[in-house]
């Protein structure tokens, strides 16, 4: 028993939450089964033969919400009570995803464009206002 405490106190607070937070996949397989969960009923939702790509751009945020939902229904006054700073934070880390993927884009489609309007805007940021 001292040795099973010695190693407990190692361990930092938080670190095994799964046991906290109902419905928390606590094993792997738990975790695959429910990613697989998902993309089937994302398939299913869409009609699609493969999971969105969607998914895997947009993060966390559709994943958590379609793993909850099925779950328990989410009630309107729920989503009221919803931390709007929280949101917007989801919002603008999903708004700066997906702006770097339309500059990898640009960058792709014409590279001398981009470079070009890189320069410039360096070029205008060091010329007195």
């Amino acid at each position: 028993m001292d040795y099973f405490l010695k190693v407990d106190r190692g361990y930092w607070p938080g670190l095994f939450h799964c046991y906290d937070v109902a419905h928390l996949p606590r094993t792997n397989n738990d975790l695959e089964r429910a990613f697989g969960s998902h993309r089937y009923h994302e398939r299913r939702a869409t009609g699609r033969n493969g999971a969105r790509p969607a998914l895997v751009l947009r993060g966390a945020a559709p994943l958590i919400a379609g793993l909850a939902t099925r779950h328990r229904e989410v009630t309107a006054t729920e989503l009221a009570r919803a931390v709007r700073g929280a949101w917007r934070q989801v919002r603008s880390e999903r708004e700066t995803r997906r702006w770097r993927r339309v500059e990898r884009h640009q960058f792709r489609r014409n590279p001398d464009a981009y470079l070009k309007r890189l320069e410039d805007n360096i070029h205008q940021s060091r010329l007195p206002t």
